[in-house]
């Protein structure tokens, strides 16, 4: 899971490591003050992987293109189905403008 420094806490980090999930997160600058200042009581500093909190870039970037069309962002269509058949006419009307 890739996030903003807003999610960076000690109770989103326990729980998505309870649940196997692998987070991208980055840690505040406070906090790592605050856990450096502690020593050897402060604790492991987080897991962050730099190369992959770049992607999520891309991949924001890709889901703005999408929300571009109408029918995706405001998701007007009941099923399922049909909502992905208008995510995937607007990815290939994207892909055919590049």
């Amino acid at each position: 899971m890739s996030a903003d420094r807003a999610y960076s806490n000690r109770k989103i980090r326990p729980y998505l490591r309870s649940r196997g999930i692998r987070d991208v997160i980055p840690e505040k600058k406070d906090n790592k003050a605050a856990r450096l200042r502690r020593g050897s009581r402060g604790g492991r500093p987080c897991d962050f992987d730099a190369a992959r909190y770049k992607k999520r870039n891309t991949v924001e970037r890709a889901i703005n293109k999408l929300r571009q069309f109408r029918a995706v962002a405001t998701r007007y269509d009941k099923r399922g189905y049909v909502f992905l058949g208008s995510v995937t006419a607007a990815a290939l009307m994207i892909w055919l403008r590049t």
